[in-house]
């Protein structure tokens, strides 16, 4: 009975001497039981256990000394009760300066350090905590920026659907008004070269009404228009009272002093005939001004059907430009349940120094001075993730050129938060910008309390 107990005593002296062992995690503890000798851990080396932490490096790899600054490549494990427990060089061990927030490092040095560990546990888990309930709200608010996110793709999906229906309709449209301004320029073509012809009533018709135009403003009748019959004949459209100079008179006879008939057809009749710069003074009695109906008719035809095919032409093109627009919005990644969407056509800014900065997701970042020049810093590029979180990284390149060469480029990180907000933008490098994005669709519900001991 007596032998059981003293080998009881001797195995629990041998436990508590381990547990006196400093600088070891209790992960350690099983290599330094009390025995006659000691085996380095890396295997290299048997010293006598009484050498352990003895001020003395035996073992290369310095697991004889965890608890002195003897060993060059020691480590000293700060226990931490109540906050994050550590590592230190075991240089640091009684240097005077306090590493461990349970002092454990300063034993024997005249350092007087204070136990910090339960007020720095208490900051850290507040803040793990807060962390945590950020995510919360985040994932939350995620949730429903997906939910958003796949209505909203939806939406335009119906959308791009029906621009595509009204795309169809109006091409049919398209094709039937070409095919009426073609009809009604040949019947114009048609007309014109009946006048022309000379052998139609039409033609006929025409030339009686230049004729006899001419004859009234001929005073004298002796078959040319002079400078003073214009003078007296002629008046401006919007002036009517004033007298034409004899300089306008002169233009109107295309620079010469006299005009017969057959250069009046070509040249002055054309001009009584628009009607929009001059017109024959009291006009009442005097032959009509103007084109020959059918021919009149013919070219009113012809503008109007162009003019609809010009809004027909106009609303196609619209409706294809917002097709594309769609198709481009739709084609890009916004993740794997459209989580991202929302941030299309968004656009969020953030001023720094003398400048700001905006950032439109999915499209460019720009830099504008106080003095209202704006920079492209890039434009929309790809997702450049980690392979683990491929969305946490927008790329935006491709930006004006640096004026040491190469383009301006930015990396927009993204972290999680309850707001989608612009937080920080950095230009670490020449022409090279990061941002930083909270939104919370960046949440991810993978963030785990650090190891924070809560023992007391």
């Amino acid at each position: 009975m007596r032998f059981h107990v003293i080998i009881a005593a001797v195995l629990w002296c041998g436990f508590a001497d381990s547990r006196k062992i400093r600088g070891i995690s209790s992960s350690y503890k099983r290599f330094y039981r009390e025995r006659k000798s000691f085996l380095c851990i890396d295997g290299s080396k048997i010293i006598p256990f009484e050498q352990v932490n003895d001020d003395y490096c035996d073992c290369e790899d310095g697991s004889d000394e965890p608890g002195t600054s003897a060993c060059p490549r020691g480590r000293f494990y700060c226990t931490n009760l109540g906050f994050r427990p550590h590592y230190i060089p075991s240089s640091r061990v009684n240097d005077g300066i306090c590493d461990c927030c349970d002092a454990s490092d300063e034993y024997n040095s005249h350092a007087h350090c204070q136990n910090t560990c339960w007020n720095l546990g208490q900051r850290e888990r507040a803040y793990v905590e807060g962390q945590m309930r950020t995510l919360d709200e985040g994932l939350q608010l995620k949730q429903q920026l997906i939910e958003e996110g796949v209505l909203l793709w939806r939406e335009k999906q119906v959308q791009l659907r029906e621009l595509q229906q009204v795309a169809e309709d109006l091409q049919i449209k398209l094709e039937e008004h070409r095919r009426r301004k073609h009809e009604a320029d040949r019947l114009k073509e048609q007309t014109l070269r009946a006048l022309e012809a000379g052998d139609s009533s039409l033609f006929r018709r025409q030339n009686s009404t230049v004729a006899r135009t001419f004859q009234l403003l001929d005073s004298n009748k002796d078959g040319s228009l002079t400078v003073d019959e214009v003078q007296a004949k002629v008046a401006l459209v919007h002036d009517e009272e004033r007298v034409l100079s004899e300089d306008e008179a002169v233009a109107l006879l295309r620079g010469g002093h006299q005009m017969d008939l057959t250069k009046f057809q070509h040249t002055l009749w054309d001009i009584l005939t628009k009607g929009d710069s001059v017109k024959i003074k009291d006009a009442h009695g005097a032959p009509a001004v103007g084109e020959d109906p059918h021919l009149k008719a013919a070219d009113r035809a012809a503008e109007l059907e162009a003019t609809n095919l010009k809004k027909v032409e106009e609303a196609y093109e619209t409706v294809n430009m917002e097709i594309s627009d769609i198709q481009k919005k739709l084609a890009i990644d916004y993740g794997p349940d459209w989580e991202f969407l929302f941030l299309n056509s968004q656009c969020y800014q953030l001023k720094v120094y003398e400048y700001t900065y905006t950032l439109c997701p999915f499209n460019q970042v720009t830099q504008k001075s106080f003095a209202g020049t704006e920079v492209s810093l890039g434009r929309w590029g790809m997702w450049a993730g980690t392979p683990k979180n491929q969305y946490s990284q927008m790329v935006y390149e491709n930006g004006e050129p640096c004026w040491q060469g190469g383009s301006r480029s930015t990396t927009v990180t993204l972290t999680c938060g309850t707001e989608t907000a612009l937080r920080s933008v950095k230009e670490p490098s020449k022409c090279q910008y990061i941002m930083d994005l909270q939104t919370p669709v960046a949440c991810q519900p993978v963030l785990k309390q650090r190891g924070v001991h809560s023992e007391l």
